[in-house]
């Protein structure tokens, strides 16, 4: 009767060394998949520059790093008309991205209720499709950098695309200076600001200068008058489109480029690599950006072309479609409640 023992000891034997191997194998696996992230964290850093000032900040940043990675693998894996990735903001906190990347204060008092003329009220009908770019009426796309002035950004680019309009000359114009000498009305450069009352300065100042005259610093700095004095481009006044109305927004954007706020806080906008965009967001209005045109994807979805300011690697080349005709009358992420346009 040895015979069954000897087989049984010799099966809990091979049961034994099966179990450790997977087991070993499964450590090794954790192992593989740990050094497989730590690598593309380093890829990442390589790709974007990315330097940290000691071993603490980059554990740290690494463990956002892979925190994002996860949420954006987890959204990707859904169905969803576009997608995320790993951008240059992937090892930033939403909070921390929030605080550094946006800038725009929505209008208050009597600014926000003073109604003016809209002249494109009558207008019945527009092209199916429009994009500013392929009319050279939009510049590259710029970097704000870790400075709160998208409203420089979008206003500055709302005026190269009505200047490319009225002169046939497409001038890439002076963010810095908004930034450096717009500062005694509502507007406090990288703290924020609002494009109405860059407008407001652009008209009073009687234009702006180029971008090569009087650069982009990325800080607060001191207004050089004798170079702001040296305008390249100027507008008359500018005009608000009617709040809360998708359409005539569309109308606006298909005769020239719109400055448009948005909220775009959340965690899809400040990973969104490609498709058209269709939230999650609100209408807590906290960027601007400028409206280069409108058109309609492969899949039927209507979108809006927006120019961002955060660098080509963001999104597409620096842009983003943005869903268009939504059933919220604010627009997707309020997209229609506070957008102007200079007037030549």
């Amino acid at each position: 009767m040895a015979f069954p023992t000897i087989l049984t000891q010799g099966l809990c034997m091979a049961l034994l060394v099966l179990t450790l191997r997977a087991s070993s194998f499964a450590s090794a696996s954790r192992e593989l998949g740990e050094m497989s992230m730590i690598e593309r964290h380093e890829r990442w850093m390589a790709q974007h520059g990315k330097a940290y000032e000691d071993a603490a900040e980059k554990e740290r940043r690494f463990e956002i790093f892979k925190s994002n990675f996860e949420l954006i693998q987890t959204f990707n894996n859904g169905n969803h008309k576009f997608r995320l990735g790993l951008n240059r903001f992937a090892d930033l906190t939403n909070d921390e991205f929030r605080a550094t990347h946006n800038g725009f204060r929505p209008k208050s008092g009597a600014a926000a209720s003073t109604a003016k003329r809209f002249r494109y009220e009558n207008v019945t009908a527009v092209p199916a499709s429009m994009d500013w770019r392929a009319e050279g009426a939009v510049t590259p796309v710029k970097d704000q950098g870790q400075c709160g002035c998208c409203w420089a950004f979008s206003a500055v680019a709302a005026t190269e695309g009505i200047t490319k309009l009225a002169t046939g000359k497409l001038v890439s114009l002076s963010e810095q200076e908004l930034v450096d000498c717009d500062v005694h009305g509502q507007d406090e450069g990288c703290d924020g600001g609002l494009m109405d009352s860059a407008f407001d300065f652009i008209v009073k100042n009687r234009g702006l200068t180029t971008e090569a005259n009087y650069p982009y610093k990325a800080a607060d700095g001191k207004c050089n008058a004798r170079k702001a004095a040296a305008a390249a481009a100027s507008i008359s006044g500018y005009e608000d489109v009617p709040k809360n109305h998708e359409s005539a927004l569309l109308k606006a954007v298909a005769h020239q480029p719109v400055s448009v706020a948005i909220d775009a806080g959340g965690f899809a906008f400040q990973m969104y690599e490609g498709g058209v965009f269709t939230g999650d967001c609100g209408t807590d209005l906290d960027h601007g950006v400028t409206a280069v045109g409108y058109g309609v994807a492969s899949d039927g979805t209507k979108y809006w072309l927006i120019k961002n300011s955060w660098g080509s690697s963001w999104g597409e080349n620096g842009y983003i479609r943005m869903e268009r005709d939504v059933n919220s009358k604010e627009g997707l992420c309020g997209i229609a409640m506070e957008a102007s346009y200079p007037t030549a």
